[in-house]
């Protein structure tokens, strides 16, 4: 059992934009309510036969999660698209995705319900895999055969029960690959089929995957 914040009226702002703007996202956000945020180091993956070809389909990105009550995050989201105009190629993606709970956060609890917001059916779905370090370009491959246009791979470390290892009577917690997929709506059963098909998801220790809805999103074409 696990104690927090009811997050219910919250948002959490996920921006994944090219290498060394992470920062002047959260600079910018903060001039619209938002109080912070983290930014972690990622790669895209890009479909482009030259590009693969001169061994640059990779690019590095940074994924930037802010939180903040939903008015603020929706604000703050709709400026950052003016701003980024993350609707022109590789510009960037921003999303949001509602927030269930809090821990750790010093935050106010929210009255804000989902009937209030008037949430309807998402037109878009976050699809995270948790694989081994090296299988992320599989879960990439598998989505892509499903429909998607391609995701962000973030390095981890996971330390779960079939995950660890030993080395000369040592544990050891091998590296984690995190991959986020944003996927329509009447695609996501086929992508999440295709990956769980291929790496064998469903048997332990081979990976885990979950589904978020996104609230609303820019940047996807």
């Amino acid at each position: 059992m696990y104690s927090g914040i009811d997050g219910n009226g919250y948002e959490l702002i996920c921006v994944i934009i090219k290498y060394g703007r992470g920062s002047d996202i959260i600079k910018f956000s903060k001039q619209h309510g938002i109080t912070g945020g983290t930014i972690f180091l990622g790669k895209g993956t890009i479909k482009n036969t030259f590009l693969e070809f001169l061994d640059l389909a990779e690019t590095r990105k940074e994924i930037v999660l802010m939180a903040a009550e939903f008015t603020t995050a929706q604000t703050a989201l709709e400026e950052l698209n003016k701003r980024y105009n993350f609707s022109k190629p590789h510009h960037g993606i921003a999303f949001s995705i509602p927030i269930v709970n809090i821990l750790g956060a010093r935050i106010c609890t929210s009255k804000v319900n989902k009937e209030s917001r008037g949430v309807k059916e998402p037109m878009y779905n976050l699809i995270i895999s948790i694989v081994d370090k090296g299988k992320a370009e599989y879960v990439i491959d598998a989505a892509t055969k499903a429909g998607s246009k391609g995701g962000t791979i973030v390095n981890a470390r996971g330390s779960g029960i079939h995950e660890t290892n030993k080395l000369f009577s040592m544990e050891i917690e091998p590296e984690k690959e995190m991959v986020l997929i944003l996927s329509e709506y009447h695609l996501t059963e086929a992508i999440t089929y295709s990956i769980n098909n291929q790496l064998k998801m469903s048997e332990p220790g081979n990976g885990i995957i979950f589904i978020q809805d996104v609230n609303k999103a820019y940047g996807l074409y």
